[in-house]
């Protein structure tokens, strides 16, 4: 590891045993010096910092492999309490956590809950599908819902969660959060960019705290009216905001534990595990990165994109520049501005919070990332990628099917093929994260192997349910409206 990066280690990580260890966070718009820090109950109900910022540890623990080898011994629920906690402090016990994990997971459809399956010699897939709503969304969200409950219950107060989606983080939180007294929900998708069975999802749930917002553009705009609506203070403030996708820390937290889940099986941490993941708001992989910052032995992290190959083209040449989103086979990557990558900007840039907001506003002024040589150089020393086209993923799909019989998703093609094209290494295992069901993509599926991919029993309805539909401008005076007319908050004022 470089040096500058060994340096940055010191300061910001501490052993498990510390007093302190993850307990506090800061924004990753501060300054180098933290002015200010919150406890896991703020960041979990705030979701983005009022300064723009995401929020991070202050410090993070490091476990050590006799802990880890001792982690590889539990079963799923049991895991995540001791990986969760970790992030939490005395905002939860650790009994408490494990009596909300085990209900969280009690609903899903494998017994191991995230079940390894053999593709090839040192070749995995890790399915993350076998929730409620069939992507791998459902092992934070369905958590994240009962931590909002418990904090909330407590608080004695009420949220208005607003989220923007591009395929499956909506129908997840939608499901985690439906007909709770606590929360008001309100999802905004790109119209007409999502699949059939992603948008049902969202629009068939008859809950009354559930509001959907079809934006006339894309995944970018609908994350964009979102950072407007936290940035009005005033609005922020009336309505109680908070956020549950990929912004919110706990998301992260919870995502952190099916890499330990997995490497452990494989035989960590007396040998590395590599990972392959598909990208697209680099949430899910920098729950990786923070996997490995806590001690977890990781071989290499594979960055998988499809069209839409911003990541790509930074970590091989040093370039972030924003194009055109383009709609593709996988719409839950089409993405060109990637939210958590700021998380890692902020790692790579020695937590100088200053520094981190002038490359943002600049990114956001100009489409084009100002990053040094210095966190570029850091960045392709953290992470390998790789780009798959959509004639690719119909191929890899296809080629899938008839080696091993198996029905793979588009995203989970691009995570097959980054596997495949980066992560051979003698006697290191590589793990291809199937993010999503191939049911949710029964056309593509079904046009590159002959084979049309059945919905599980509890969705085989779905394709007949009555949907809610609520077109709107990508224009945020008009959101803000649609949202204040319709929360228990604004019904009240």
């Amino acid at each position: 590891m470089p040096l500058r990066a060994a340096a940055r280690s010191d300061r910001v990580e501490a052993s498990h045993n510390s007093a302190d260890h993850a307990l506090r966070y800061l924004s990753t718009r501060q300054p180098t010096v933290p002015n200010e820090t919150r406890s896991f109950e703020d960041i979990l109900l705030a979701g983005l910092a009022p300064d723009g910022g995401l929020y991070v540890p202050a410090v993070l623990p490091r476990l050590d492999p006799g802990e880890i080898r001792r982690l590889g011994r539990l079963d799923y629920p049991a895991l995540a309490a001791e990986i969760m906690g970790l992030f939490m402090g005395d905002a939860i016990g650790r009994d408490e956590l494990t009596v909300l994990l085990r209900d969280a997971y009690a609903g899903f459809t494998h017994s191991a809950i995230a079940p390894l399956k053999q593709l090839g010699h040192d070749q995995w897939l890790l399915e993350l599908f076998h929730g409620p709503t069939l992507a791998f969304k459902d092992y934070a969200l369905q958590v994240v819902g009962r931590l909002f409950d418990q904090v909330l219950a407590k608080r004695g107060e009420r949220v208005t969660i607003v989220g923007a989606t591009s395929g499956d983080t909506g129908s997840a939180a939608i499901e985690a959060c439906r007909d709770r007294e606590t929360v008001d929900i309100f999802i905004l998708y790109p119209y007409g960019r999502t699949s059939e069975v992603q948008r049902r999802q969202m629009t068939t749930v008859p809950a009354a705290n559930v509001h959907t917002l079809a934006v006339e553009g894309s995944f970018d705009d609908c994350q964009d009216l979102v950072k407007a609506l936290f940035a009005d203070a005033e609005f922020r403030t009336r309505q109680n905001l908070s956020a549950v996708n990929s912004i919110n820390w706990a998301r992260i937290a919870a995502q952190v534990v099916y890499y330990f889940w997995a490497a452990t099986a494989l035989g960590a941490p007396d040998r590395p595990v590599s990972f392959a993941v598909p990208t697209g708001n680099f949430g899910n992989i920098y729950a990786a990165h923070i996997a490995r910052r806590l001690g977890l032995p990781i071989g290499k992290l594979i960055v998988g994109t499809n069209r839409n190959d911003i990541l790509h083209r930074f970590i091989a040449t040093g370039e972030m520049r924003i194009s055109t989103v383009e709609p593709s086979l996988s719409p839950s990557m089409d993405i060109q501005v990637s939210s958590n990558f700021e998380r890692l900007l902020f790692e790579l840039a020695g937590q100088d919070g200053i520094r981190l907001d002038e490359m943002m506003r600049a990114f956001r002024a100009t489409g084009r990332l100002p990053a040094g040589k210095d966190i570029w150089d850091e960045a392709r020393h953290l992470f390998a990628s790789h780009r798959l086209d959509d004639d690719g993923i119909r191929a890899m799909i296809a080629r899938i099917h008839r080696e091993t019989g198996e029905l793979i998703d588009p995203h989970t093609a691009v995570a097959v093929s980054a596997m495949r094209a980066e992560g051979r290494a003698d006697g290191v295992p590589c793990v291809a994260l199937a993010c999503a069901h191939p049911a949710k993509f029964p056309d593509i599926v079904e046009q590159a192997t002959g084979r049309r991919p059945s919905l599980p029993p509890p969705l085989a309805d779905l394709m007949t349910r009555q949907e809610r539909i609520n077109i709107v401008p990508n224009d945020l005076a008009a959101i803000r409206n649609f949202i204040a007319a319709r929360t228990r908050q604004g019904r009240a004022a």
